[in-house]
Order: C-alpha cells, then structure tokens, then sequence
C-alpha cells in the first residue's frame, strides 16, 4: 500500500476531536499543571479514603453522558436543571466534586484560563486509580468543557444495575464498547461503595417466594440486612462493592463474584452470563491481565465524545458556564 494512502486510512481511523489531544498539552503554558493536580488529590484522598471511588464513578457519569466534558459539574439554577441533579446522579461524591474544584481553584492561580475542567477529572481520575493500587495509564489531553448540561439527557444515556446483562452489553455497544471492555470496567466496582436502595431487591424483595436472592452467599445477605434495615428512611445507608478489599484496587472483585459475594444485580449477572463469564474467570485467576484491560478501557472512556476548539470551552469555574457568569 502507498505510503500517502497509508497515513489517509491511519487518519480516518481517529476521530478528529481525539486527535488534537496531547499527552503534553499543556507543557508550555501549565508545565506545573499535572504536578498541582497530583499534590490536590494526594491531600484529598488522604483526609477521605473514598474520594478515588467516588471520582472513578464521576467520571464514568461524566463521559457516558456528552462525552467527557465536565458537564456533571455544572450546578443547576433557576433556568436549568443540570445533569448532576438528575436522579441516578443524586448519589453522587461529594468529595470527587470538591477535589476538582481544588485544583481548578489552584490551577486558576498559577496558569488563569488555561486548564478546562474536563481534563482536570481525567487526570485526577487517573491518579487516584492508581493512588489505591491500581494501574497507571495514559491521560491525552486538550479537551474542552462542554456548554450544556440537563438532567433531561442523563437517564437514555446511563444504564442502571437492575437492567438485564442484555440490556447492559447493547448498551455499552452502542457506546463503543466490546464485552471484554465492559468487564474490566465492571472491575472499578473493586473500591467504593452502593446505596442500599441500588441492591435492595435482591436481599428484601427477590420474588413473591424468596425475599433473598438464594445465589447470594448467605452470611453476606444476611450482614446486608442488618445494614440495610432502614434504607428507605436513611437514604445514605450504603455497603461496600467488595467486601473484603474495599479501599484497595485489586482483582477481589471478580474472585467475589464467584463467591457469591457481588453486591449489585448488574454485578452478580456477570458471572452467570456465558458472554461476561470468561473474562470474570481470567480477571479473578490474573490480576495482571484484569489491570491491562482496566487501563485500555479507561483510555478508551477518556476519549468518549471529548470536545475541542469551539465545541468547547475552558471554565474559569468548574460549576458554571463562562457565558451565565457575572
């Protein structure tokens, strides 16, 4: 194949918005930006041990719904109802929110105008994952801050841990995403935390027969049920996604999974579906294996639907868009 027709095809072959990132973006006109941002979620993530669960799960919600573009940072007002106050979006952390605006707070000192909030929760994203031992990859940067965001648009875009393992595998086709990807993107479930609101079908109400799903290991349901007792009047009851390594990213989550040991319906589906299976098996036997596909799936998501030039723009606050600002 002629070389010019070679290059043509490699560069169709990217999507022009994530072809303008970089991995050195802002070397010339932030060189301290990463460093700033590394010395915030250090702090951050040392004064409360959830916050690298919860800025996984920020952003994850962030890139599913306009590309990962900030957008579930914008806070409503009286003309709009933003994408964070959408219902599946109420639980979300609030320390995650508040580690970005730290280092956007920071950032703004050192280098105004330059760094977009975007970019500051991919990387804040990136080094908490690995904070908790999990592995680094790469973070290309360059993308702009959305300027929409409603709560209208979240919903068709997010999929909910009750849906079935169908619905759960088109979903992340359409997406983008391969069954394998889906997997080890499953695996952020090994740090962090649900509300018991999100599970409690399976302990309280299974079927009109059985109110506790009789796949689940009996100890855990039960322990489950004391904690859960009065989720419905104390919406922030919540129970660790792993049991047993709960503030360490590690493979424990598969090896929980074939335990009996998953928390959520969508969790527990992956171990039963002949599709999801294999990779729940080899994630549980190697750790390597799950951590190589982790850092793959999470450059992909990074990539999701980003915007750059005049698609976008870089916020002088992460909550609101430059142009309501007074």
């Amino acid at each position: 194949m002629a070389l010019p027709v070679l290059l043509l095809l490699l560069f169709i072959t990217i999507p022009f918005s994530e072809s303008k990132l970089s991995m050195e973006y802002y070397k010339k006109t932030c060189p301290d930006f990463e460093s700033i941002v590394r010395d915030t979620v250090t702090l951050k993530q040392m004064a409360n041990p959830t916050t690298a669960a919860g800025t996984l799960r920020l952003f994850f919600h962030d890139c599913m719904v306009e590309g990962c573009d900030a957008s579930i940072l914008i806070s409503s007002n009286h003309i709009n109802i933003a994408e964070r106050d959408a219902d599946i979006n109420q639980s979300l952390s609030g320390d995650a929110l508040e580690v970005v605006a730290l280092a956007k707070t920071a950032l703004e000192l050192t280098c105004p105008g330059i760094v977009s909030c975007s970019d500051i929760l991919a990387i804040a994203t990136r080094n908490l994952v690995i904070m908790v031992g999990g592995p680094f990859y790469n973070v290309r940067l360059g993308r702009k801050d959305g300027k929409v965001s409603q709560a209208s648009r979240v919903e068709a875009n997010l999929i909910r841990s009750n849906r079935t393992m169908e619905d759960i595998i088109n979903y992340f086709a359409v997406k983008g995403f391969t069954i394998e990807e889906m997997v080890a993107l499953s695996g952020g479930h090994t740090i962090g935390f649900s509300h018991c609101k999100e599970f409690a079908d399976r302990i309280f109400n299974y079927n009109r027969t059985t109110p506790t799903d009789p796949e689940m290991y009996q100890n855990f349901a039960e322990g489950l049920k004391k904690t859960c007792t009065n989720y419905q009047t104390n919406t922030a009851m919540s129970a660790f996604n792993d049991v047993i390594t709960p503030g360490k990213f590690d493979n424990m989550y598969y090896l929980n999974l074939k335990r009996g040991l998953g928390l959520l319906s969508s969790d527990h589906a992956l171990v039963k579906d002949p599709r999801t299976r294999p990779f729940v098996d080899l994630y549980a036997a190697d750790q390597a294996a799950f951590f190589k596909a982790f850092a793959h799936a999470m450059e992909k998501l990074a990539h999701q639907g980003v915007k750059t030039g005049r698609k976008g723009e870089v916020r002088h606050r992460c909550d609101a868009f430059n142009f309501i600002q007074s």
